[in-house]
């Protein structure tokens, strides 16, 4: 199942992001730090670039992340032009109050109270836009919700006399062209439960895991290491349903709660640090794939098809050296 997601209401939104776009300086782009190309808008690239804004592109969730293959992130942005990446956690004041600062090394035209720096939050639902603005303001001016498409509207604030924020809407694309791309947004919960399906999301998200975290799997759900390597991913699922006591009334195991166990625990870090896609993996995914359209690849996911498991280095998928 291909999983596409776009309310009517980000088309409005995406409308008043191509006009705002015209009065900022620069554009924070908020991406989920365990998916950041997953996460990353293609829209966002392409109304910056025309408006020629640089991007200061924020990997959040940072906490929740596998840091080696974070660090291997932050360095393939940095390479860009007009890009300069962090890492952090937007629940931190400390790491939220950093980024007019840098913000401003984009922009150091725009450093005095005649010309305060305007700045323009971008992201995809639930990556923590809005949380990043009550953090900067040391105030509740944004609604935080556990579930995407909580902020409808556009609005500004004056941060102080020298900066200015827009907070954005979280924007979808009006069509995902890779599965896996989908399926990390899921299971990432930027997607709408209604265009999802439970057990597919944690299937996908199990195999991930069996492939490059399969001692995460068996800290927390009290698999034998030994047992790992014969299973598939629906095996993860039903051994969760067995070891929670999920039970259907006919005394099966009840595998749509089992999913659900899987992908909060994921989502909570509870299961610990863990990065869905590297530079590398998403290089190969691209050398497999023509994108669909014959469009440029930027935004394209990788495809997380369970390589050989890596023992020592579980981030490091074949053929990568370092993350």
């Amino acid at each position: 199942m291909a999983i596409q997601w776009f309310p009517g209401h980000m088309n409005s939104a995406r409308k008043k992001a191509a006009e705002t776009m015209a009065s900022i300086d620069v554009v924070i782009e908020l991406l989920d730090a365990r998916m950041p190309e997953a996460s990353t808008n293609p829209l966002v690239r392409e109304l910056r670039v025309h408006r020629q804004r640089p991007c200061l592109k924020v990997l959040n969730k940072a906490d929740l992340a596998d840091p080696a293959v974070t660090a291997a992130w932050i360095d393939h942005y940095n390479r860009q032009d007009g890009v300069r990446a962090v890492a952090l956690s937007c629940r931190k004041p400390g790491d939220a109050t950093r980024l007019p600062t840098l913000c401003q090394t984009l922009a150091p035209h725009r450093n005095d109270n005649v010309k305060p720096l305007r700045m323009l939050i971008m992201g995809v639902p639930n990556v923590g836009k809005s949380t990043l603005m009550n953090v900067l303001f040391k105030r509740k001016i944004a609604k935080v919700g556990d579930e995407p498409a909580v902020t409808r509207q556009q609005q500004t604030s004056q941060l102080d006399v020298r900066h200015s924020i827009t907070d954005m809407p979280g924007l979808m694309w009006a069509k995902i062209d890779y599965p896996s791309d989908g399926l990390m947004l899921a299971a990432g919960n930027a997607i709408g439960r209604n265009a999802m399906i439970d057990e597919e999301v944690a299937s996908f998200l199990a195999g991930v895991l069996l492939a490059r975290y399969p001692a995460l799997l068996a800290s927390r759900y009290g698999l034998p290491s030994a047992e790992l390597a014969s299973l598939d991913a629906a095996d993860v699922i039903e051994r969760i349903a067995v070891r929670r006591g999920l039970r259907l009334r006919g005394g099966g195991a009840d595998l749509e709660k089992a999913a659900k166990v899987l992908l909060q625990d994921y989502r909570d870090g509870i299961l610990g640090r863990v990065s869905l896609e590297t530079p590398a993996t998403r290089r190969l995914m691209l050398a497999s794939q023509a994108p669909p359209d014959a469009s440029p690849p930027a935004a394209a996911a990788e495809r997380v098809s369970a390589p050989p498991r890596q023992e020592n280095s579980p981030a490091s998928p074949p053929g990568e050296t370092a993350p």
